[in-house]
């Protein structure tokens, strides 16, 4: 029996998240399917993260055992061949059978993008959150700093998060103001920020609110100093709103 190891990216506006469900379209399933019309197996994947609905990928690695012997490469091609266009398999390699895609995981990092100019970009409307007014991104840079750390996340936590303990680290979190984006070789102007956020895992809706309370400091409406007390209460109504899922993206996961 062999373990395959697959690296993939995937624009997850049509998807319910990664995970099976009954009767919704998610990445796993379809994947799964694909995979079976391929080797004539049920195989069943493992991911390093469960994107939600509506959450992209640039780095996702899942693995799968088969008994197969179609070598990697030709997999690779099948799989693109036959996949629905937004989804993507980057590579794929036969691993040992210890590798777990999650749990050895030594940190992820997940990109966040907000849009703020008005109207916007018709072409981005699916990979941002589209803020339209002015946010103050220094102000949001200082609130990052104290969120930043190992802390225990509840402030931040989504309701139906399964974790055993809501402590997690966050090693750093990076905003980017843009004044435009590439795109099919062309630049798209605007004003954007990009926020990056790595940590050793995340708990459910996390990252987006994070990025919510982040936003409401760039408008004004939550002050820097705040932010501490706010993470000391543990009260997930103190923090801000949970941002849209279209801006989300899995980046990579670190090894």
């Amino acid at each position: 029996m062999r373990y395959i190891k697959l690296l993939m990216e995937y624009d997850g506006t049509g998807y319910q998240g990664w995970q099976s469900q009954p009767n919704r379209m998610t990445i796993q399933d379809i994947l799964a399917e694909t995979i079976g019309g391929i080797t004539g197996e049920r195989v069943r994947l493992t991911a390093a993260s469960r994107t939600d609905a509506g959450v992209h990928a640039l780095g996702q690695v899942a693995v799968f055992n088969t008994g197969s012997g179609i070598a990697e490469d030709v997999l690779k091609r099948a799989l693109n061949a036959k996949l629905p266009g937004d989804i993507r398999i980057l590579s794929a390699e036969e691993t040992h059978q210890a590798f777990h895609p999650r749990y050895d995981a030594k940190k992820k990092r997940y990109v966040y993008l907000v849009m703020l100019n008005n109207p916007g970009s018709s072409f981005f409307f699916r990979y941002v959150w589209h803020v339209r007014t002015i946010l103050a991104s220094d102000a949001m840079e200082r609130a990052a700093a104290h969120i930043s750390g190992t802390h225990d996340f509840s402030v931040f936590r989504g309701s139906g998060c399964g974790a055993k303990t809501t402590v997690r680290t966050i090693g750093s979190i990076e905003l980017a103001v843009l004044d435009r984006i590439d795109f099919m070789t062309m630049s798209v102007p605007g004003r954007y920020i990009k926020i990056a956020i790595e940590a050793d895992a995340f708990l459910r809706h996390m990252v987006r609110n994070i990025v919510g309370t982040l936003v409401e400091v760039g408008k004004g409406r939550m002050s820097v100093d705040e932010i501490p007390d706010i993470i000391a209460s543990r009260d997930r109504t103190k923090a801000g709103p949970t941002s849209p899922a279209s801006g989300l993206f899995l980046e990579r996961i670190f090894y």
